[in-house]
């Protein structure tokens, strides 16, 4: 009898029994909680002088100093060499601007300079002679082909030398020349104007003459309002 209690105990059919322990459960999780967190600080304290052994914490916050001071310095010459360079870019275009407005004046003061020049040297060439008795002096006379057929002139009308006042009347001009063979004149009416003279006047103009005649001499006449000569010029071709 005592076997096979005995042997039901033992086998797979005995019946199950229950372990209780005897510790309440608040005091085994306060006693899984100190067990963690001595855990915990253990690890924490490995971890620490691990890296103190391996010397990564002895310069890192003055090295990280270092390194924000450095970039703010960095920063702050990046600032100041971009305003440089903008303060340079707005002088070089004002520069360029300032150089392009004095080359445009030079060009236009040479211009003026070439033009006072020339009007110099005609002006030069026009000053009234003190010789003869005239009222009036035709001075510069110029007559230059222009082509076949045409003829520019100009001169300038001033009073003689010792008269001063105006002067009214007209001029004319008169070529000579050949054609066909032949001597050949012509008074051209479109080589003639009008005079309305107060101190002096510019004669110019164009004439037209047939194109297989040649002009050998160019002369003006000035005169008054009666029709008669106060002064003439020839220039010869």
């Amino acid at each position: 009898m005592r076997w096979k209690l005995l042997r039901r105990r033992l086998s797979v059919t005995a019946p199950r029994v229950t372990v209780r322990s005897r510790l309440p459960w608040p005091l085994r999780w306060a006693v899984i909680a100190l067990a963690l967190g001595f855990s915990g600080a253990l690890a924490l304290w490995a971890f620490e002088f691990g890296r103190d052994i391996a010397g990564l914490d002895r310069n890192a916050q003055s090295e990280l100093q270092s390194a924000r001071e450095e970039l703010g310095r960095l920063r702050e010459e990046h600032e100041r060499a971009v305003s440089i360079a903008n303060s340079a870019d707005s002088l070089l275009k004002t520069e360029r601007t300032a150089q392009e407005s004095l080359g445009a004046r030079v060009k236009a003061l040479e211009a003026e300079n070439l033009a006072l020049t020339r009007d110099l040297a005609f002006f030069e060439k026009l000053m009234p002679s003190t010789t003869g008795n005239k009222l009036l002096s035709l001075r510069g006379m110029q007559a230059t082909p222009e082509g076949a057929g045409r003829l520019r002139y100009q001169g300038l009308l001033m009073p003689a030398a010792g008269r001063s006042g105006g002067f009214n009347g007209r001029y004319e001009l008169v070529l000579t020349g050949t054609q066909a063979g032949r001597s050949w004149t012509l008074t051209p009416a479109s080589g003639g104007a009008s005079i309305n003279m107060k101190q002096y006047q510019r004669l110019e103009g164009v004439v037209d003459y047939p194109a297989d005649a040649v002009v050998k001499q160019v002369e003006i006449k000035v005169l008054d309002s009666g029709g008669k000569v106060q002064a003439s010029e020839v220039v010869r071709l």
